[in-house]
Formats: structure tokens, sequence, C-alpha cells
């Protein structure tokens, strides 16, 4: 039960172009794209975390999620060259990899214990592993560890299986649910914006097609989270645009779970020449995010991207989430990214509780988690 708090009175509102927004939070009103547009061109960062807060609270008090996951990149081979990734590589670049089967199951058991309730699966467009392929990996994980969700394959994955098996997207999902994917990651979203994809991404599909995929994988009872790459060369208008389009979205499916804002790393793309993003707008961007995305339960403050002490201070800027303990996460890393490839658990107990919130552990589905001490034999 979250406690029935009576929200606090704001005064100081440095931008006076926030005033009617703020009044509208304080009313519980949905906000519109205007509004997402002025608090994205808005300095005023304590007014903005006063309002993205109070949503937050009203939603979920002090609690703060954390999970216990491990993510698995089966391959770096992509046929893609996105200006904005460091993790994709050719064929017969001598660096890239390709996991056998067996490797990826051998992989997904390295440090697993049974606190492990979450493999995060996600790689490459492979010129050559077929759709079947990707279903025995699944069946194999699926059988070894029956207890484990597996979130697996971005709506950019799912299109491209569907397009190599020349299969309707509706059916591969299908057959990827059949092998026994629990849910989808919110990946490959980007910017819907069509100027800014052709620039960042152009091999991808369009946001009209992942919208699309999002909408067909909750049609047949697949969740999935959702995301945005902020930080490159997006305006103000394309952010709120890429808010309100997943807000429609959601009204219609109510698919989505989570929504992870995503800070772009610049170093070692064809973007190197941009600046990493702040302190500042990321944690702007988590409470445009609670302010706007009223219809999506949680928002994650995702550490491996934007560290640790951010995420930890984002919880009182509308998150409420700080993601897991991960385990040797590549393609931020392959990006630049210079924070640890994992965290232990008493790490994210440590960090939420130190921003004065109560940790919850859950598993993908947000269900409380309940272990005995000597589950946690690895990720202490």
């Amino acid at each position: 039960m979250i406690p029935d708090r009576p929200a606090p009175r704001f005064t100081k509102i440095e931008d006076t172009r926030l005033k009617p927004i703020v009044e509208k939070v304080e009313a519980g009103e949905r906000l519109n794209f205007e509004d997402g547009v002025t608090m994205y061109r808005s300095p005023d960062l304590l007014t903005l975390a006063y309002m993205a807060n109070m949503v937050r609270e009203r939603l979920h008090g002090d609690i703060t999620y954390f999970n216990v996951n491990r993510h698995i990149n089966p391959t770096d081979v992509c046929v893609a060259s996105c200006r904005l990734c460091a993790f994709g590589k050719r064929v017969r670049d001598p660096h890239a990899y390709t996991m056998s089967l067996e490797q990826v199951w051998e992989v997904a058991g390295k440090g697993y214990s049974e606190a492990v309730t979450e493999f995060h699966i996600v790689g490459g467009l492979h010129p050559e592993l077929s759709l079947d392929w990707f279903c025995r990996m699944i069946a194999g994980l699926k059988e070894r560890y029956p207890a484990v969700h597996l979130k697996a394959f971005t709506m950019v994955e799912v299109a491209y299986l569907a397009k190599r098996a020349r299969l309707s997207v509706r059916e591969t999902l299908e057959r990827l649910k059949d092998a026994g994917v629990d849910s989808l990651p919110g990946g490959g979203a980007e910017i819907f914006s069509e100027r800014v994809r052709r620039i960042i991404c152009d091999h991808k599909i369009d946001g009209d097609e992942w919208l699309e995929t999002a909408r067909t994988a909750h049609e047949i009872g697949l969740r999935s989270n959702c995301t945005m790459l902020y930080g490159h060369i997006e305006t103000a208008e394309d952010l709120a645009d890429h808010l309100v389009r997943l807000r429609a979205v959601q009204d219609q499916t109510n698919g989505f779970v989570t929504f992870i804002p995503l800070a772009f790393h610049p170093a070692n793309t064809a973007l190197a020449h941009l600046p990493q993003t702040s302190g500042f707008n990321d944690l702007k961007q988590i409470a445009i995010s609670r302010l706007m995305l009223d219809n999506i339960p949680h928002i994650k403050a995702y550490w491996i991207m934007m560290t640790p002490a951010v995420a930890q201070i984002a919880q009182r800027f509308g998150a409420n989430d700080i993601d897991g303990t991960v385990v040797e996460e590549k393609i931020y890393h392959d990006a630049g990214a210079t924070t640890a490839q994992h965290l232990r658990r008493s790490d994210l107990l440590r960090l939420i509780r130190e921003a004065g919130r109560e940790p919850v552990e859950r598993d993908t589905s947000y269900r409380p988690v309940s272990r005995t001490e000597s589950a946690f034999t690895v990720l202490v």
C-alpha cells in the first residue's frame, strides 16, 4: 500500500514557463506535447524534480526496485552500420564474435545461482543465424533454467528475424514465445524522428515499425520495456514526440512495463565528436519521462549508462528502479562506458538506502522476491 501523503506546495519556480505545468501536475492532469517541449527547453531542474518526485511518490511511495539479472549478448555481428553504435561488427571483422548454442548456455550458467531471476538477451543482426537457431537457444535456456525469466530480442531484432524467415512479425513473435521468450527488452527505439534516424540509425526499422512491432507483441501477451536514446542530435520537439508516441501505444495496449532513458555514449562511434551527456541532462531526462509517461508504471535509472551515483540521485527525480546486477554488459562498454560491468546486490541495497528509499527486490514483472541468504553465494 502506497502511503497517502499530502503533496507539498512548491513556491520557488525559477522558470515561470513551468508554472502552468506545475499546476497541471499538482491537479493530476495529463501533460501534452507542448508541455514536453517547454520542459525540455527549461533550465529549471529543481522545479522539474519537484514535479517528477511528486508523481513518483504518488505511484510508488519510497520504494525503489532492483533485480538480480545477467546480460547475455550472443553475437556482435550486425548487418547494420548505425552511426550511433560501437558494438556491431561485420562478419569478417577479426574482433567479431558469435557464440555457439553451447557457449550461450555455458555463459548463462557462469556465476548462476538461484538468486538470478532474469536473463536479458540482445545482440547484433547476424546475417547467418536463423530464427530457428534463436528458438533453439531460447528453448535450451528454458530447459536448463526453467525458473529464470527470459527477456529477449529488441523490436529491431524481431523485425529482422521476421524478414529473414519470410514470416510476419506476429508469426515470428509467436514462435519466439512458444520457444520460451517471456518478455521483450525495449532497445532499438532510439528516437522516432525520421530526420534523426536517417542520420544515426538509417539501417534500422523506422519508428512506426518499432511501435507496430511492440503493439503486436503486446497483443499476443508479451509485455515489453521501451527506451529512448538521447544526447546526440535530437531536438526538444523530437524528445517530446517520442514520449507522446510511446504513451499513445500504451493507451492502446498497456503492454509497456518500464521506460528506460538511455544516454548516448559517443566514444568509438561515428558520432565520437559529440559530447557525452551531463548529469544535469541525465536527471532532467528522468524527470520529464516520469511526467510525460503517466501510463507507464516504472521509470528506470540505468546505472550502467548514467553511473551508479547519478542513478542513485535519480531516485529523487522520478525514477523508481535502478536496474540490477547486470553481469558482463557489452554494448555500452564498447561505446566507452567506464562503469563496472556488474554490481553486487549489496551495492544496490546501499545505493538505494543512501538515497532515502526502500529497496525492494523484484522479478521482471515487478513482483517482490523473497530470498534466503544462501541464495546469494555468488552475487552478495
